[in-house]
């Protein structure tokens, strides 16, 4: 933990070389990321991005546009500019990431690697309007996706207690209007399922119109969470990208 509301440290390191950033899908939060920053740690110092309206944060209000939740992240990493910053993010945690790739750039700081995990590329739209819908929707959503912990799915009392952070967050992916400006010039690398309902293989590939640095494109099996089961790949695949060739955590 950390003073700062919005980072998370669960295995704070002071001396290792690069940082991971780490942004949680929507409906998701910092905690999602705790296997990771276990498995990385202490090679890698793992920060998790902790959005209002959610766990500990559940009183604030949400913050319903990804180009605001951008600057507010992007100002609350400056002070950690100190080292190398890769950042990871999964479905509208990836285009938060991008968003924030593209402030730091434009002030200055280039992250190691942007990682864009189970989200079509930003410029790449569709008409999905799920934030609109009733909660029996948004909860059916949810199911089908299986990205939430399955204890959650099967309480209807916490369900409906995550539903205005939900919804919150599907606005503010499904509002978010690509603006023209400068390629990022940072590495892409781009994780996605072959049988992800969310993302086709052009809108992943699309991902590469976005930097004038190398791209990259990791297709895993799986639907729009199969970042869950190939979890350890991915985490060889941050580790090997960030240049650190120390051995994983057990």
């Amino acid at each position: 933990m950390s003073g700062d509301a919005w980072i998370r440290r669960f295995h704070p390191v002071s001396d290792a070389p690069t940082r991971l950033v780490c942004f949680p899908h929507a409906g998701g939060s910092a905690t999602f990321y705790f296997p990771v920053s276990r498995a990385l740690s202490p090679a890698i110092d793992v920060i998790a991005i902790q959005y209002p309206g959610r766990q500990d944060r559940r009183s604030e209000s949400c913050v319903d546009s990804i180009g605001e939740l951008a600057d507010i992240i992007a100002a609350h990493l400056e002070p950690l500019a100190d080292k190398p910053i890769s950042l990871f993010g999964h479905s509208m945690g990836a285009m938060i990431a991008y968003e924030v790739a593209r402030r730091m750039e434009k002030g200055g700081t280039a992250p190691l690697t942007l990682f864009a995990s189970g989200r079509r590329a930003p410029s790449r739209y569709r008409d999905e309007r799920m934030h609109l819908a009733s909660d029996d929707g948004l909860i059916t959503e949810l199911k089908s996706l299986s990205g939430t912990d399955s204890a959650v799915l099967g309480d209807e009392e916490i369900l409906r207690m995550i539903l205005p952070s939900v919804r919150s967050d599907y606005k503010a992916v499904e509002t978010y209007q690509h603006q023209d400006g400068p390629l990022l010039n940072c590495p892409v690398t781009v994780l996605t399922g072959d049988n992800d309902p969310m993302v086709t293989m052009d809108e992943a590939e699309a991902w590469a119109e976005h930097t004038n640095g190398p791209f990259d494109l990791k297709v895993y099996p799986g639907g729009h969470f199969f970042i869950n089961e190939h979890a350890a790949a991915a985490m060889r695949l941050i580790r090997e990208t960030a240049g650190v060739r120390t051995p994983l955590a057990a």
